[in-house]
């Protein structure tokens, strides 16, 4: 079979979507890649800082390695703002969910709500509430995730902090998601 013969999905049968499911494995296999490939697009995106994104995020994921996290921290630190590309508004939310399948729920968690903890440092200066991250103070995840953005996140923007290059994550990043997903879909 080359394709399927369907053109609505409930007109397919097992033999199809087993036939399509076998095509998924090597694409979804090559997700770190294309994840890779994805965050080399920040190394573009200045905006004013000092670093670009990407140094910001090779530095975050650097700081989070010499403290010896846990592998999928460093991967979440890395992989924390990829989403500023697409959308700039809400990059937490798309960097989780592009997370959320192979990590804990406590990494996922920590990625999902780092826009909110990392206003802390910085809202106040625009007009914002800084202790807009109190409102899920009590959360079990509450203090790793302001700890995360106290000593990786928001100190990442220095362009003599000793950074790994992207190189040396890539393996990181391969075997986190290669885990057997959570997600079916």
């Amino acid at each position: 079979m080359e394709a399927v013969s369907f053109t609505r999905m409930d007109q397919g049968t097992a033999a199809e979507y087993h036939f399509l499911e076998q095509l998924e494995v090597p694409f979804k296999a090559g997700a770190a890649d294309r994840v890779l490939a994805h965050l080399a697009l920040l190394g573009d995106s200045y905006g004013g800082y000092r670093v670009s994104r990407l140094g910001h995020s090779l530095q975050t994921a650097s700081r989070a390695a010499a403290a010896a996290a846990e592998e999928e921290v460093i991967v979440a630190a890395l992989l924390h703002d990829i989403g500023d590309v697409l959308a700039p508004h809400n990059h937490s939310e798309l960097a989780a969910t592009i997370l959320k399948p192979f990590v804990s729920e406590k990494t996922w968690w920590v990625v999902r709500h780092h826009g909110i903890f990392q206003g802390y440092y910085f809202w106040h200066h625009l007009g914002g509430d800084r202790n807009a991250r109190e409102a899920y103070r009590g959360h079990p995840h509450f203090a790793f995730t302001a700890e995360f953005c106290e000593r990786w996140d928001q100190t990442s923007f220095d362009p003599d902090y000793p950074s790994l290059p992207l190189e040396a994550f890539a393996p990181m990043v391969r075997r986190v998601f290669s885990r057997p997903s959570t997600f079916r879909g």
